[in-house]
């Protein structure tokens, strides 16, 4: 399934980390960016988290909650925040049913290579749960700039 804008974005309730759960209709009212990751500690994902992290006043100002995702355990998310000293709330789907649910999960190819994985995406979703804004393949320079500024416009 293709999530589009006007959508209703599928919910979810998973671990998130710090320990505790994070549930989608917690954040009702206020607006959400919640962007896919492929994994904790690897260059592109580390980049984006770090420049996601820099912005966090600035997503508050605009009463948006960011939210990372990717299939990684809680374990291996809190051993990335700690490293990177990111205060990013990051949640776990290592069952993919959320990741499929956004129809993020699919072929890649590395090197010639392709295999399964979590492609780099972003969702902005309004205070009402509908989704604003979507980003596929995303190419992580300048793009949590892109994401704030959609933020605050809407």
């Amino acid at each position: 399934m293709q999530i589009t804008i006007g959508s209703k974005a599928p919910a979810f309730d998973l671990p998130a980390s710090g320990g505790g759960r994070l549930a989608l209709h917690a954040l009702r009212g206020r607006k959400v960016v919640l962007y896919f990751y492929p994994k904790d500690d690897t260059e592109g994902c580390t980049k984006e988290a770090i420049d996601f992290n820099r912005l966090k006043s600035a997503f508050a100002a605009a009463d948006t909650e960011v939210i990372g995702l990717s299939a990684d355990e809680i374990a291996s998310h809190d051993r990335f925040r700690k490293k990177h000293k990111l205060d990013l709330t990051l949640v776990s789907d290592p069952a993919k049913d959320i990741i499929e649910a956004y129809g993020v999960w699919g072929e890649k190819q590395m090197f010639g290579r392709k295999y399964m994985g979590i492609e780099r995406a972003t969702f902005l979703i309004d205070r009402d749960g509908t989704i604003a804004k979507v980003w596929r393949k995303v190419k992580v320079p300048g793009h949590a700039e892109e994401v704030l500024a959609a933020a605050q416009a809407l």
